[in-house]
């Protein structure tokens, strides 16, 4: 995929065509693209609903190659320790009630 230019990528997001989008479509392009085209809650909202599930956003941050091979089918869901175990052990916290 092409990818868009910061100029491009701005000029897309202010052009509103990807609210227009199922998502789907949101999903197919923004997870392919390096530069953020469109509001960062809307696209994460999108990817919650194609992957059903919830999306920490540590894991965008920290796991991006794996959100993208479970949307291509590659790899499984993470389980909720795997998607704990992405942050480093001395930055959690943890509360047991």
């Amino acid at each position: 995929m092409k990818q868009l230019t910061e100029k491009q990528a701005i000029m897309f997001a202010k052009s509103n065509i990807w609210k227009k989008w199922n998502n789907e479509q949101i999903v197919r392009f923004q997870l392919f693209q390096r530069k953020l085209c469109m509001d960062f809650s809307r696209f994460h909202q999108a990817l919650e609903k194609v992957l059903n599930r919830s999306v920490y956003t540590h894991e965008l941050g920290l796991n991006y190659d794996g959100i993208i091979k479970e949307y291509l089918g590659i790899n499984p869901e993470p389980t909720l320790d795997e998607i704990i175990n992405l942050i480093p052990k001395e930055k959690r916290l943890i509360i047991n009630i």
